[in-house]
């Protein structure tokens, strides 16, 4: 079989791209996506809910077998080990489970991305492509589209949590001005976070928005799901097609390949098929088809911390099902280098689906414009399984001085006298492994949390000695505040990410050894063969990163249908 445009990937680039290319009705595409589908006719419950807190735990909507490397440390004191890492498995990708949020970025980074390299993709270029993905049902203006197939909106007054609310007018107190439009001018305050949702009030996944029933009746679409690529196919330097596996086994054969398979999975399957760093491909007894070094390497995440607080009854969420992630804090460091608004928190409703979630607040903070960098590699003792994902976090001090301000600036946030009577103990929190294992959905880990929860109620004058012992095993807030090495040391051990791998394919020039693909995703040094996803990042941008990698794949498509 012989077709125009074969996409390995449906994630949030790959649905896009399908619909875009796929509107040529002379051009013939084929979307292979290895999770299940999600169509209007089927989408499951907890992934329509605008609350997403199950839906990416559920072993079925993600690489239930892909883990990673988190933090960084020179002394080697702090351990190191494998944590799992939830990327996204279904048609739609992370759009189907992410936590909603439709925000952009800072007009600087994408000047820095063309500044890298990747010319065309300043912020006047990307900017029209943002508004063609939007329909925004509460602002008009230069910095909002109409006609677009996302609604984004902001939670009404009448659902917005009162710990949230609480914590915006605390903010604003503190000379953090509670604003209006987070897509509009890029500026430090509070914002109630755009999120994109439909007027039904549920999620709309790439799966949904852009693959919609008339476009999956088109006859020169073919979308297979529960399927993936085991490695692409090459004559000489030309890439012909790709060996699908699982739930349909074929070889297609295309005059064009797309990975659109995300920032882990697009380089580790480049390196399967013979393009990236020759010396690694040699030893994993590959053959070099292209050598390309940036081949999985510039891997950048947010690294991040948290802040918590236990929630008096008066100050939980109302509905269950209602969006945790209400508000954001943008603030600036003040660091030597760093562009304004390099620092971010998400000010959360609860704390996870499980009823101890729903009496924690959180702000969820990360380093909004990260410099630390890390790296995908085959598995030596597996080429074909899972990555090794390294992301060195805090590897660059700069991002460790200012994880370690956001936790200071967090509880003294939380603890200010305006919060007096609205929360509880504050703590410090993250999402480590023995947190990922009890948040699973499950009867047990729901018997546990509820017993947990029960104790929290009941404990008055005990709940800070409970909380110390029960979750944050000995840590106290007051301790790491007063004590720099011992603050150091648990941003250190417990740093994580906000699922927002991106970067490990980068756009750039061709005499650019960093850089694998130009700016309009063809992959240096072979023909027919592309890439569109998160991957071709040069830096990662001060926002989650599902919207910019939309607006990526609005533009590839542009180039793909102009010929360039």
């Amino acid at each position: 079989m012989m077709v125009d445009h074969l996409i390995l990937g449906g994630g949030s680039a790959g649905c896009v791209l399908a619909a875009r290319l796929s509107a040529d009705p002379k051009r013939t595409v084929v979307l292979v996506e290895a999770g299940r589908n999600i169509s209007a006719d089927d989408i499951p419950d907890e992934i329509r809910s605008r609350y997403p807190g199950r839906a990416y735990l559920d072993t079925r909507n993600i690489w239930s077998h892909l883990t990673a490397l988190m933090g960084y440390s020179r002394s080697n004191v702090s351990s190191r080990s494998s944590r799992r890492y939830e990327q996204a498995r279904l048609l739609g990708g992370g759009s189907a489970i992410n936590a909603l949020m439709a925000n952009r970025g800072a007009p600087a980074d994408y000047d820095e991305w063309q500044a890298l390299g990747a010319g065309g993709w300043s912020w006047d270029e990307c900017l029209p492509y943002f508004l063609k993905i939007e329909t925004d049902r509460d602002f008009d203006g230069p910095l909002h589209g109409q006609g677009g197939p996302l609604t984004i909106r902001r939670i009404s007054d009448d659902r917005i949590s009162p710990f949230v609310d609480r914590v915006m007018k605390t903010l604003d107190r503190r000379g953090y001005p509670i604003r209006a439009d987070q897509n509009g001018i890029w500026e430090d305050g509070a914002f109630r976070g755009a999120i994109a949702v439909s007027d039904r009030g549920e999620r709309l996944p790439t799966s949904l928005a852009y693959l919609t029933p008339d476009v999956r009746k088109r006859p020169n679409l073919r979308i297979i799901t529960e399927s993936f690529a085991d490695r692409i196919l090459f004559d000489g330097r030309r890439a012909t097609g790709a060996v699908i596996s699982g739930g349909t086994a074929e070889t297609i054969l295309a005059n064009e390949v797309i990975v659109s398979a995300g920032a882990i999975h697009t380089p580790a399957l480049l390196m399967r098929s013979g393009v990236g760093p020759a010396g690694e491909l040699a030893s994993a007894g590959i053959e070099v088809v292209a050598m390309r070094n940036g081949v999985g390497r510039n891997l950048m995440e947010h690294p991040s911390i948290a802040v918590a607080a236990y929630l008096p009854p008066h100050m939980r969420v109302r509905d269950p099902a209602e969006h945790h992630e209400q508000a954001i804090w943008r603030f600036s460091s003040g660091l030597e280098g760093a562009p304004a608004g390099d620092m971010h928190a998400a000010i959360l409703s609860r704390s996870g689906w499980h009823s101890v979630g729903m009496r924690l607040g959180s702000l969820f903070f990360w380093v909004n414009k990260s410099y630390s960098r890390g790296s995908v590699r085959l598995s030596p003792s597996d080429p074909h399984g899972e990555p090794d994902v390294d992301f060195r976090m805090l590897s660059d001090e700069r991002d460790l001085v200012r994880l370690k301000l956001a936790l200071r600036m967090g509880a003294e946030a939380l603890s200010d006298p305006h919060m007096n009577g609205h929360r509880g103990i504050v703590f410090p929190s993250s999402y480590s492994p023995r947190v990922a294992r009890v948040a699973v959905p499950g009867r047990w880990n729901a018997l546990q949390r509820s017993m947990l929860s029960g104790l929290l109620d009941l404990a008055g004058p005990f709940r800070a000695a409970l909380v110390h012992s029960a979750i944050t095993l000995g840590t106290t807030m007051e301790g790491l505040l007063n004590d720099d090495d011992a603050l150091t040391e648990f941003v250190r051990r417990h740093v994580g990410g906000t699922w927002h791998p991106s970067g490990t394919c980068r756009m750039g020039h061709a005499d650019d050894d960093a850089a694998v693909t130009s700016p309009t995703g063809r992959v240096h040094g072979v023909e027919g063969l592309r890439v569109c996803d998160a991957s071709l990042m040069p830096s990662i941008p001060c926002a989650n990163t599902n919207i910019p990698t939309i607006m990526i794949a609005e533009r590839v498509a542009d180039f793909i249908l102009a010929g360039q």
